[in-house]
């Protein structure tokens, strides 16, 4: 009696606890259902431009799957390569085919090559002195599987710790009294605010250094571009993961349901940072989430070399992103007490 007791007294509890329903009951589905469409998109076909390139061999290239995009000026090719609206440019020149790859992505780029191999014939490919010349736009041959992904993953990892670090302890603020104190004070809202992203944004300069120093010089990562632009947007992601943080934590009364925020805000965004390839449509879905200006500008820094002027569009719109958070959390304390 006293376990049916204590059974359909939890039962009560979670029933009425809609946030645990739905990490249970509508995030694994919504999860399972971003992987399906995730990696059933991935890696399905290659996009290769063709520049002076015979009819036939265009239409082996379309029979292996490839999206083919024809070129009639070297310099529109070339600017599309760049651009990454292709994989590889093929080019023939009396027979020789000439490859330009776009090693950025290790794997996007691999499956191209195999498929501009397949394409070519088979009784040329058997000769030496037809083998495909290759050359890297971005990347290198030797470019292995993490220097691809650790670009990216140096922005998941700083936005995933200080989110998580951010949002429990000011949550541990509120639920102490510490937070009702400070308002009960004659500071501002807005100097409360701004005093809480200092003191966190002190620790998250530290983390942003450690971080970068380990994944560069310690796990020896691809560093083509500057790394003071990789500090700068490794700091940038950190402050913006700082805002949200506080932002969410006063959605949430317990540690725990801070923790379900992680499959609900954190992990959609990892899925659409740019860790995998994404067909256009769900790529429109990632340029609404923060990340993926973190792990787009570290890309263009580190894999491709790109100066500041490139990776500045990413940097402000993390700027916006930290900015709103910042005035959405100095309106949310009027919900405590007002000033």
């Amino acid at each position: 009696m006293r376990v049916k007791i204590l059974a359909l007294r939890i039962l009560t509890e979670l029933k009425h606890d809609r946030r645990t329903l739905a990490l249970v009951l509508v995030a694994p589905i919504m999860m399972l259902t971003l992987i399906y469409f995730i990696l059933n998109a991935s890696l399905s076909e290659s996009s290769i431009g063709v520049y002076n390139v015979p009819a036939d061999r265009i239409d082996r290239l379309i029979q292996e799957n490839a999206r083919v995009l024809r070129f009639y000026q070297e310099g529109a090719a070339f600017d599309s390569l760049e651009k990454g609206e292709i994989t590889a440019l093929l080019q023939v020149e009396e027979g020789q085919s000439i490859i330009h790859l776009d090693g950025s992505n290790s794997q996007k780029a691999e499956r191209a090559l195999q498929v501009l191999e397949v394409s070519q014939r088979p009784s040329t490919a058997l000769r030496p002195d037809m083998l495909p010349e290759v050359t890297y736009v971005y990347g290198g041959a030797d470019m292995d599987s993490f220097d691809n992904f650790g670009s990216v993953l140096i922005g998941v990892l700083v936005f995933f710790f200080v989110f998580i670090v951010a949002g429990m302890s000011f949550l541990q603020e509120r639920t102490t009294g510490t937070l009702e104190k400070l308002l009960s004070t004659p500071i501002r809202r807005w100097e409360l605010v701004l005093g809480y992203v200092t003191g966190f944004g002190t620790l998250t300069i530290i983390q942003s250094l450690l971080i970068t120093y380990f994944v560069l010089f310690v796990l020896d990562v691809m560093l083509a571009g500057s790394v003071v632009l990789v500090l700068v947007t490794t700091l940038l992601t950190a402050i913006c993961a700082l805002t949200l943080g506080m932002l969410l934590s006063a959605a949430a009364s317990s540690q725990f349901q801070m923790l379900q925020f992680i499959p609900l805000v954190i992990t959609p965004q990892i899925f659409f940072c740019g860790l995998f390839q994404l067909s256009p449509g769900w790529e429109i879905v990632g340029r609404f989430m923060p990340m993926y200006y973190s792990a787009d500008a570290l890309n263009r820094v580190m894999i491709k070399g790109e100066g500041f002027l490139s990776v500045l569009p990413d940097l402000l719109i993390l700027s916006g992103f930290s900015a709103f958070f910042i005035l959405a959390n100095i309106r949310l304390l009027k919900r405590f007490r007002s000033i």
